[in-house]
């Protein structure tokens, strides 16, 4: 069995949310999200993958927006970016030609149609993304990177109330995982693989799968319960071969301290 194993690197600093891993699925993960060929195997992988990742929401009332460096949507021109400045220098954004005082209003009124009003802001942060807070709008992006950058610049106090929802993968619920299943990153030519394909159906092992990943070459994660022989084999056998570990990567994660708004996060 030769397949195009890679290891799975951590995520690039991006202003952009999609562009790290999408781990916050799980937290309302539909049982139908899951493959496999019995019901009460995805069951079991179902309940042990949507114990990784807690949720919480708080709700501020003033924030200075200029804390803000990230966006929940993608990329326009399939670029990354680490910070709004960088974003803002590109062609699409300088279109926008935020110059003055006035530009900005008009800028930050098409982000955010409800700023003048403090309608509250929808924000987003995720431990294995760093300190970075991201909006939550996925339109207008180049609007509101844009306005930010030139709040930044100048100097500019930009308050709003916010909500901010803050993910965080759960030690307790990752030990959990890793004592019950391989969990292993899959390149979707596997699912093509007649000598792969051949080990997981002829020796009928249980499994469940979930496309996780947006990188093709490690899109799918394998789950292998370790307490049934077959699957642990194949689990074993598929790590000595290269396959990457999903739980020895998420250990591997930032693993920030809780954000504290209006502070710089301490250093350890």
């Amino acid at each position: 069995m030769r397949l195009p194993f890679e290891p799975l690197c951590e995520p690039a600093p991006s202003i952009f949310w999609h562009d790290g891993p999408c781990l916050q699925r799980v937290v309302d993960l539909p049982r139908s999200a899951l493959s496999g060929p019995i019901q009460e195997d995805k069951a079991k992988a179902h309940a042990a993958l949507t114990r990784l990742v807690r949720k919480e929401v708080t709700a501020y009332p003033s924030m200075d927006l200029c804390q803000i460096d990230g966006i929940s949507g993608q990329s326009p021109d399939g670029n990354s970016y680490p910070t709004f400045e960088a974003f803002a220098a590109t062609p699409g954004c300088r279109q926008l030609r935020v110059i003055s005082y006035k530009d900005f209003l008009r800028t930050l009124g098409t982000a955010l149609p409800g700023f003048e009003q403090q309608t509250p802001i929808e924000l987003r942060q995720a431990s294995w993304l760093g300190e970075r807070i991201y909006w939550a709008g996925e339109y207008h992006v180049e609007a509101f990177a844009c306005a930010i950058a030139y709040a930044r610049l100048r100097g500019l106090e930009v308050m709003l109330p916010c909500e901010l929802t803050d993910y965080r993968l759960d030690s307790a619920g990752l030990q959990a995982l890793d004592d019950e299943y391989h969990a292993i990153a899959m390149p979707a030519q596997a699912w093509s693989d007649r000598d792969f394909m051949g080990l997981l159906l002829d020796a009928k092992v249980p499994y469940a799968r979930l496309h996780l990943l947006r990188n093709a070459n490690n899109s799918e994660l394998l789950l292998l319960d370790k307490r049934v022989s077959a699957a642990n084999a194949l689990g074993e056998g598929l790590k000595h071969a290269g396959a990457p570990d999903m739980v020895r990567y998420l250990r591997n994660l930032p693993q920030i301290t809780r954000f504290r708004l209006g502070h710089q996060p301490q250093e350890a």
